[in-house]
């Protein structure tokens, strides 16, 4: 097989003053090997350099129309030579030109020449983002297909509060990478049908219209009003398969525990605390699901009664009488007609067999295993697949890169069940 080729994106700059966050995004896309040519507004030089952009891509950063290429189609050459487009930040006077297909800069006059997928994070105050005509302006951009990723709500640099920040530079890299994963720009609710880098609709997906639940993360079973007993998971897996079924064009219902995780964007989520939350969360949302993946570390046991004030401390010994909780992915794969199960498998020894075990217990299609001593807050983790026809190692990688081979996977083998 021949080398991957790499990915390439513009990444355009606005006048804004999170043009600084710019700076860490293309740091982060350059370290996933996504090429990056930086073309800036005049306006945006006014708040970080072409030369701290230049330092971080490698690539000479462009400004003028006129001193770009030779032949003076920057817009023409550049656009073409690239996967995707990305805005960020996106000010609302950008956003306005892109809506009305105004070209009087260089990075405007490119956008309006592309033909592939553009992107844009919109970064300004509260009130300029709530107008009427921003909101007019972003509509069209999206009847337009184009991705509109943001924005974020919080502090702004006038000292306000509320909606309107550009997203974070973490979560602004993860969501392009998918997009340029995929081939395709990720359907995201409200957003027009999909299309592909060349603005036509795709229908190669592996996924399309199929709905999913997903459950990630730990629970929290409460000891008493400040004390509990959860467990370590982080959530990552879960969140980064939720992550490859929306880039594959799923219908995504993430039930979540407690975690730091920023969700995916585009997904249906519901955020739970206990594991008889969760199994009441699951149950309300199983009506026309396809597949249900249960990746949640459920903890087993609650505390028959918990208490409603905090448990003074003392010299004397205490007990704790716990009780079985549901078995969530048990009562989903036992109904009459039920989705696709898909199960995970925690161990920390006998892995095959204890696996397997659980996979023929549950009569699950496919239980994907991992030794928790590997997989236990790290980025990165080596899962194994138990089927019918015996089982299939995914070498170790990152989260993301084995949900996207896991989501391969289910597809395929929904497909065989289904003949």
């Amino acid at each position: 097989m021949g080398e991957k080729q790499m990915k390439r994106i513009v990444l355009g700059l606005t006048g804004g003053i999170a043009a600084y966050k710019a700076a860490e995004l293309a740091r982060r896309l350059v370290k996933k090997d996504i090429e990056v040519q930086v073309v800036m507004t005049d306006a945006a030089c006014h708040f970080i350099t072409p030369a701290t952009m230049q330092a971080l891509t490698g690539h000479q950063v462009l400004v003028n129309q006129w001193d770009a290429t030779e032949n003076g189609m920057a817009h023409i050459a550049i656009s073409r030579a690239s996967d995707a487009i990305v805005i960020a930040p996106a000010t609302a006077d950008f956003i306005a030109k892109l809506a009305h297909g105004l070209a009087d800069d260089l990075l405007s006059t490119m956008c309006l020449a592309r033909d592939c997928t553009l992107l844009v994070a919109p970064a300004m105050n509260k009130q300029m983002w709530a107008s009427a005509a921003t909101q007019r302006n972003v509509q069209q951009l999206k009847a337009d297909g184009v991705l509109v990723l943001g924005p974020d709500s919080g502090v702004q640099a006038c000292g306000e509060e509320g909606l309107g920040r550009m997203l974070e530079a973490d979560v602004l890299a993860r969501d392009i990478e998918a997009v340029l994963q995929s081939d395709v720009a990720i359907k995201m609710s409200s957003l027009s049908p999909v299309y592909s880098h060349k603005g036509e609709r795709r229908h190669d997906r592996k996924m399309d219209g199929v709905k999913i639940v997903i459950t990630a993360g730990p629970t929290y079973e409460a000891i008493d009003t400040v004390r509990g007993i959860t467990n370590r998971s982080s959530g990552k897996m879960g969140y980064a398969i939720a992550q490859a079924a929306l880039e594959q064009g799923a219908q995504v219902t993430l039930i979540s525990g407690p975690t730091a995780l920023v969700k995916p964007i585009g997904v249906q989520s519901v955020d739970v605390m206990s594991a008889e939350q969760m199994f009441d969360a699951v149950k309300r949302n199983l009506s026309g699901c396809d597949i249900f993946i249960g990746v949640a570390a459920v903890s087993d046991y609650r505390v028959a009664q918990s208490s409603k004030k905090k448990i003074k401390r003392s010299t004397d010994n205490i007990s704790l009488e716990l009780i079985p909780n549901p078995d969530i992915l048990a009562y989903v794969a036992s109904l009459p007609n039920p989705p696709f199960c898909v199960g995970f498998a925690a161990e920390s020894e006998n892995l095959a067999e204890f696996a397997e075990q659980k996979r023929r217990a549950k009569k699950l299609p496919l239980l994907v295993g991992n030794l928790v001593q590997h997989a236990i807050s790290s980025d990165e983790n080596e899962l194994v697949l138990f089927d019918d026809s015996g089982r299939q190692t995914l070498p170790r990688a990152d989260k993301l890169t084995l949900a996207r081979q896991l989501i391969q996977r289910i597809a395929q083998r929904k497909k065989g069940a289904l003949r």
